[in-house]
């Protein structure tokens, strides 16, 4: 019997629409400074704004240097507008998942350095009765640490897809791979059988060349996750 994945469609983000991605799309393509200004605040702010803000508090990303939460996501929102030009949608990712990634990223390495100043330094019965740390096994459900972890791992493996598989060929089926986890939102019903071929209408690839790949990611894959759940922080 086929193994059955079955994951339900998320609701929309209303904030975030298709709309936002067009408005990021028009920024990066004006070169009119003023222009540019306009389209930020009216289309993109309140979408960062609120991105950032659901992160920050789904996430308890709570350790900051800043004075309070409003400042960090400031400063994360001030980081994701440093980083808007290079959102490229001809890549294949959505806007919400590709800033809402980099915007996890930032925090985890942020919360994590600011965490180890805490522990260097607070008496241990402090440390003890603290509730607000990020990523505590106890305090974050699997499927969002899954999720987040997801997110990661797919912008691990693509940024390094050369170093994992330096042949072309071989980055070419990985990276048809990395597309089912970077559309997993849209995904209802698959099959092995429909994945193999979702692949293939990607890329021609023969089915044990596509396992042979598919076992690589997945060594990746299960060693960053275990260490993640050993201690409690992602590290590729």
């Amino acid at each position: 019997m086929e193994e059955v994945i079955v994951k339900k469609k998320k609701k929309g983000v209303q904030y975030f629409t298709q709309d936002t991605e067009n408005a990021i799309v028009l920024y990066n393509n004006t070169p009119d400074p003023e222009v540019r200004s306009k389209i930020y605040r009216e289309q993109i702010h309140y979408a960062f704004f609120k991105l950032t803000e659901n992160i920050i508090h789904t996430f308890k990303f709570y350790y900051t240097e800043v004075d309070n939460i409003e400042d960090l996501q400031h400063e994360v929102i001030t980081f994701l507008l440093s980083k808007i030009h290079l959102f490229n949608p001809e890549k294949g990712a959505k806007a919400y998942s590709y800033f809402g990634t980099i915007a996890k990223r930032y925090l985890i390495l942020s919360n994590q350095k600011n965490y180890k100043k805490r522990i260097d330094t607070a008496p241990i019965e402090t440390l003890e009765e603290d509730e607000n740390h990020s990523y505590n096994i106890d305090e974050t459900s699997h499927d969002e640490r899954l999720s987040a972890f997801i997110d990661l791992y797919t912008e691990h493996c693509t940024k390094n897809i050369y170093e994992l598989f330096p042949k072309e060929y071989d980055a070419q089926i990985a990276d048809a791979i990395l597309e089912l986890f970077r559309k997993r939102e849209n995904l209802d019903i698959f099959n092995k059988k429909a994945l193999y071929i979702y692949i293939r209408e990607i890329i021609d690839a023969k089915t044990p060349k596509i396992t042979k790949i598919t076992n690589q990611l997945y060594d990746v894959f299960k060693k960053g996750y275990s260490f993640y759940i050993e201690n409690e922080y992602i590290k590729f």
